[in-house]
């Protein structure tokens, strides 16, 4: 039998707490979305001032980077270079930059979402927050 590593509810709050820090520091106003491996929702956070929308989009960026184990920024290339078929996939419903896996190891232990800002802006956010747990 196999062993797998999960996030835990420290780890989130790590990972939160620096997001946070990265989207205060640019004066972004952004929602935070955490899940783990299977996409579910682990932490949901909007700041003062995000359009609403954007609590459904930022989960739905983490749960494409979660289930896909790559960043979703990928699904969204693939669709504009001309691969529209992929917006049919199963699942996903976040194929938009912002959406960053959580990896260990090779293994997918979750991912972060974020909107609100730019695309990038929404990934490096989250890149932010990871780096907090020093992988």
């Amino acid at each position: 039998m196999q062993s797998k590593q999960i996030l835990t509810l420290d780890d989130v709050k790590k990972i939160a707490a620096a997001a946070e820090a990265e989207a205060n520091k640019n004066h972004w106003a952004v929602v935070i979305s955490i899940v783990d491996d299977g996409g579910h929702l682990l932490w949901l956070q909007r700041m003062d001032g995000v359009a609403p929308i954007s609590a459904h989009i930022a989960p739905a960026k983490a749960k494409t980077a979660a289930m896909g184990c790559r960043e979703s920024r990928i699904y969204e290339e693939m669709i504009n270079n001309g691969r529209i078929s992929f917006m049919s996939a199963p699942y996903i419903d976040g194929m938009l930059e912002g959406g960053v896996p959580i990896m260990l190891n090779g293994q997918c232990l979750g991912a972060v979402g974020v909107s609100g800002v730019k695309s990038s802006e929404d990934a490096q956010i989250a890149k932010a927050g990871i780096a907090a747990l020093a992988l």
